[in-house]
């Protein structure tokens, strides 16, 4: 996303130098014909960033810079796929905990990020919205989210969700609290109260289940990401810290997805003679 070193180029210009991935591009999104199951929201846990700056000597907000230019050429892919869906871990409810310096810098960097961003996602339908407890944020970056809602009636070709100040746990236990007080008040009756009921005001879930998350910087864990929405998702992990992550990467993350069988607790149906 953005403007810089892709600023001019064409289209076809673009995809040519992703040569080497050896699926079509129907066959990895939503316009795919094939019997293969659906892709419709992919969650991003996009680790590594810091511990990339380190191993080059550089302090680790120049990881957090670098790992900023992947989140534009990974949405890019993800909006030339059609994938509905796409949330990326950007900021955790722990993440505060960090030295004061390098929360700072990574301020800037969202605030800079929803700034020049603004006219290509506007461009290419893209929705942008915030997931957490995004009160703890500066107000300036709820005031740029606010400013990029997209206006009412208007549908998006794609919904991009910033997880910012999040937990899996929190957010949970907030939307719990929620529907206590909501209760409490009269304007709920927990008796008739259902899952489905639950989903419907958990943020996370605005956009569905995850169908497939992916975790960088070669750690095999979710980190409290997304704990009702992958319920069932597809995990899966690459070595690669997050700057370093392409476009080919996410290529092939959906390619090994594409070869699973997605069961949901039920047993596969015996083939066919």
């Amino acid at each position: 996303m953005g403007q810089g070193e892709n600023e001019g180029r064409s289209e076809e210009e673009m995809r040519g130098e992703r040569q080497g991935s050896t699926l079509e591009e129907p066959e990895l999104g939503r316009q795919s014909s094939a019997p293969e199951p659906a892709i419709r929201h992919i969650a991003i846990i996009m680790d590594g960033n810091g511990r990339w700056a380190e191993e080059r000597g550089l302090p680790r907000i120049e990881g957090h810079r670098e790992g900023a230019k992947a989140v534009r050429k990974v949405v890019r892919r993800a909006r030339e796929l059609g994938i509905p869906s796409l949330t990326l871990f950007a900021f955790s409810e722990q993440n505060w905990e960090r030295p004061s310096s390098e929360v700072a810098g990574l301020m800037t960097l969202l605030e800079e990020f929803l700034r020049t961003e603004e006219d290509e996602l506007r461009k290419n339908r893209i929705q942008l919205r915030a997931i957490g407890r995004v009160h703890r944020l500066p107000p300036l970056i709820q005031k740029r989210f606010d400013e990029l809602e997209m206006a009412e009636g208007e549908t998006p070709e794609m919904v991009l969700t910033l997880a910012l100040s999040y937990g899996g746990k929190e957010e949970i236990f907030d939307t719990t609290h929620a529907l206590l007080e909501m209760a409490r008040a009269g304007a709920l009756k927990p008796r008739s109260f259902t899952i489905e009921d639950f989903e419907r005001v958990l943020p996370s879930m605005r956009n569905g289940p995850v169908d497939l998350m992916i975790r960088t910087g070669n750690e095999q864990r979710i980190s409290n990401f997304m704990l009702w929405g992958a319920a069932y998702a597809e995990l899966y992990f690459s070595p690669k810290r997050w700057p370093d992550f392409t476009e080919l990467d996410l290529d092939e993350a959906i390619r090994q997805y594409r070869r699973r069988e997605r069961r949901f607790g039920r047993i596969a149906p015996e083939p066919t003679t």
